[in-house]
């Protein structure tokens, strides 16, 4: 039976007695509708334009052996099957014969990604038996302009939570030797763990102590597919568990080749977790919906660990790192008047540098603003050309060498050249401006010491400003919001815009904690958009103090590639974040619909503006942490506009919070060994990557085979014939796996980016200026506009009932009433 528009479109032309035949048409067409109603790229089309695509069907049979599509093949048409079956092959980069992955049936579909860019295929496709099929053409589908109708959905970040919605009761947490012995080798023998995270011996026994055990009767779901409150690790002690998922109408051949790289399958019940068998390792990095169900199959017992209990374990070893770092430190002489409490601060605030064999780290002459504690390797001290010394320092002997330490006290010409002689040099490094912003200037510091007559005295009987501990304050987050020059006064832009002042036009976007609505002012006409998040789901996820930080960064920011804060509003159940519109829609959508992958000209602009945005940023010490197409913004000129500070923190050193989107996840991020500002510059590589190739490096169909991926390496990526020469070489100058390596965090910094080959040519102060004109322009017909915009109300994020516990954390969020 056809099913070709041409079919359906005839109806009218038939003799009026042709009923049987019509109603035999109207069914095909129905048929039609609901086989392309299964595609997952479909599901974003809003409903009435479904019938459209339909229009664009035409039938295409194949004999049994005929190839569809061939692997490494540009792709432009995508196919469903209406009846027979179709093999799916894949062969590897050796070159050998290709293996059959996944058979297709009725409904099934293929190159769905063809209609929106052109890449290679991923696979072969041929027919097993006589097939029919539907395709459509990705010109068809431009022509019918379904492309500008499609709604993309985007990836939802994901954060740790406190785990203050705990509600597991404890028993008592004593437990044998043997459980555990049992405890820990379960955990060493979790391969997704082991892929992640390098547990310690200490940090496995903390975690065995941490264990409590839970009886399991026959039948009992203990995690659900889809449940928001994830937060639990368990391992069998005893009985049998199933693991379920659902399964889709329909598959990809697509689908399958990912299928056909890990051990899952198809079908409901996908796996049998026995004794010593573990799940739900995802919950322990941070709060995601359970993949699966899993269940238990019999009368069973689990260890559970929780998040908390996980993260305490893993921050032990960087506890442990810091009182080795303050061991340094007390090794420098110049830092002596410092107390305990600032001595930890510094120790946290430095960062691990690495250095390679002939390296300088630091010429005579040049001034200096950064001092250094080398904690491996060898270097040569060098003095008009002449060697003076060679400085030597070993983890395993204890040994240590600090130099530059004079950079903290004032920008004066390095005494030396310092060199690298070993292979490599392992130090930590400090800048002035840094150790200003924690403690003030270290003259201040001598200053006050010296006029302290009394430090000869014995602690308890010195003033307090002389006490150890008391000295030397820390400062807090808004005093280095002073140093830095850039405390804000309430808001940038417009000042006293009030909320009842203000219309509602309609929704432009959700994300994971809040909507984005359009907003106009009813008396200037002047648009804004309104950041709402709920005040309950606020509490429930324990994410008050980041809701705080995001409007306490916003106010610390004034850039151009940046979206702007004009008010904050406070009600009974929202924050609210009155913000710069930006009407020209959403990187992420604006990529899929014009089809601009692959596009260097549109990469360099966009990846541009994403490092002039970062570089404000991280002058001010603030870590983004959320880099992805879907939080860059376009305004009506084209000009980008990174947008969401949600996850964003202001830090010195390093943080630890596990938090972003997982496709774009660091291997310090996934490893949870802290991590600074070089973790944005690990997601800028992934960004370049994406909007080159229309997919981030390290896909996967899981979080954790991702991760998996990240912790190999760039290296092991393939890359499509048309990454090469610079373009590759840059993407993989960001996507190093040691930080300090990272180009931007090597010596130079930034402009290691800017003067990078790949930008050759590029007009940096043109981009800065804002005259360098976008290489796409958004059609925007007025500042109501929300064409650009198609947001499905089945995304909006929870709404949770708030109640006041009269903590007041959001006392002083307002701006205005």
């Amino acid at each position: 039976m056809g099913c070709s528009l041409g079919s359906v479109a005839k109806t009218s032309e038939r003799p009026l007695g042709s009923r049987k035949l019509d109603e035999e048409v109207n069914e095909e067409y129905k048929a039609i509708m609901h086989f392309l109603s299964n595609v997952p790229l479909f599901t974003r089309l809003p409903p009435d334009q479904h019938p459209i695509l339909a229009s664009a069907c035409a039938s295409r049979s194949f004999e049994a052996g005929r190839v569809i599509i061939r692997q490494g093949d540009d792709g432009h048409e995508f196919f469903v099957i209406r009846s027979g079956e179709a093999e799916v092959l894949v062969s590897d980069p050796g070159g050998r014969s290709p293996e059959q992955v996944a058979t297709l049936k009725a409904c099934d579909f293929f190159g769905e990604q063809a209609l929106l860019r052109n890449q290679p295929r991923t696979a072969t496709v041929r027919a097993k038996t006589a097939i029919s099929t539907l395709r459509i053409t990705r010109e068809k589908f431009q022509e019918l302009r379904l492309h500008d109708r499609l709604q993309f959905h985007g990836r939802k970040a994901v954060a740790a939570g406190t785990g203050k919605h705990n509600t597991k009761i404890r028993p008592s947490p004593a437990k044998s030797r043997k459980a555990k012995q049992f405890i820990g080798e379960a955990l060493q023998a979790n391969n997704n763990l082991q892929a992640i995270v390098q547990l310690t011996e200490p940090g496995i026994q903390e975690l065995a102590d941490a264990a409590w055990m839970e009886f399991v009767p026959e039948g009992r779901e203990v995690i659900m597919e889809g449940d928001q409150e994830a937060e639990y690790f368990y391992i069998v002690q005893q009985g049998t568990f199933k693991v379920l998922q659902e399964a889709a109408p329909g598959q990809s051949a697509e689908m399958a080749v990912s299928r056909s790289k890990s051990s899952g399958s198809n079908s409901r019940q996908v796996a049998t977790i026995g004794v010593g068998g573990s799940f739900g390792e995802l919950a322990l990095l941070y709060a995601a919906p359970r993949s699966a169900t899993v269940q238990a199959a019999e009368d069973s017992q689990v260890w559970v660990i929780d998040r908390n209990d996980f993260k305490c374990a893993i921050s032990k070893g960087a506890d442990r790192k810091i009182e080795e770092y303050v061991r340094y430190l007390h090794r420098c002489s110049l830092l002596g008047p410092l107390s305990q409490s600032a001595m930890i601060a510094v120790a946290k605030a430095m960062v691990e540098v690495r250095f390679q064999k002939d390296e300088v780290i630091m010429t005579q002459g040049d001034p200096g603003d950064t001092f250094y504690v080398m904690y491996e390797g060898e270097v040569a001290v060098i003095v008009n050309g002449e060697e003076q010394a060679r400085l030597l320092a070993s983890p395993s002997q204890k040994t240590s060498q600090p130099f530059g330490e004079r950079a903290l006290l004032k920008n004066e010409p390095r005494g030396a050249t310092i060199r690298v002689v070993s292979g490599t040099a392992m130090a930590l490094a400090l800048d002035r401006e840094s150790f200003n912003l924690l403690l003030g200037p270290l003259e201040d510091i001598f200053e006050r010491k010296s006029r302290s007559s009394c430090c000869c005295l014995p602690p308890w009987s010195r003033p307090r400003c002389c006490r150890s501990g008391r000295d030397v304050p820390v400062a807090s987050r808004d005093s280095i919001a002073k140093r830095l020059g850039v405390a804000s006064p309430r808001t940038h832009g417009k000042r006293g815009v009030r909320r009842k002042d203000l219309r509602r036009v309609g929704l432009l976007g959700c994300g994971g904690f809040g909507t984005v609505e359009l907003y106009e002012h009813r008396d200037t006409g002047a648009s804004y958009a309104m950041k709402s998040l709920s005040k309950g789901y606020i509490v429930k996820q324990g994410m008050q103090e980041s809701v705080l930080t995001e409007k306490f960064i916003l106010q610390m920011t004034n850039s151009s590639f940046l979206i702007a804060l004009h008010e904050t509003y406070n009600s009974d159940q929202h924050l609210c974040f009155l913000l710069e519109p930006a009407l020209g829609g959403e990187l992420h959508a604006t990529y899929n619909r014009r089809a601009l992958h692959g596009s260097e000209k549109h990469a360099k602009y966009y990846i541009a503006g994403v490092v002039l945005a970062f570089e404000h940023l991280h002058e001010r010490r603030i870590i983004y942490r959320d880099l992805k197409p879907e939080n860059l913004m376009l305004n009506d000129k084209g000009h980008l506009k990174v947008t969401d500070m949600g996850l964003s923190k202001f830090v010195i050193g390093k943080t630890y919070t596990t938090c972003g989107t997982p496709d774009y996840f660091a291997p310090e991020m996934i490893a949870s060994t802290g991590h600074t500002v070089a973790v944005d510059w690990w997601t800028l590589g992934i960004l370049l990557f994406e909007l080159m190739t229309g997919h981030p490096p390290f896909e996967a169909d899981t979080h954790m085979q991702v991760f998996a991926k990240v912790m190999k390496g760039i290296n092991k990526v393939r890359f499509p014939r048309d990454v090469q020469g610079p373009l590759q070489e840059l993407v993989k100058g960001v996507l190093q796996q040691e930080p300090s390596m990272r180009l931007p965090m090597q010596k130079g910094g930034v402009d290691n980016l800017k003067a990078h080959l790949w930008f050759n040519g590029f007009d940096w102060k043109a981009l800065e200026s804002m005259t360098m004109q976008p290489p796409y322009l958004p059609v925007v017909k007025s500042r109501t506009d929300l064409a650009n915009f198609h947001v499905s109300r089945d995304a909006l994020p929870p709404q949770v009932q708030y109640k006041d516990d009269g903590s007041g954390w959001d006392k002083g969020f307002a701006s205005s009433a």
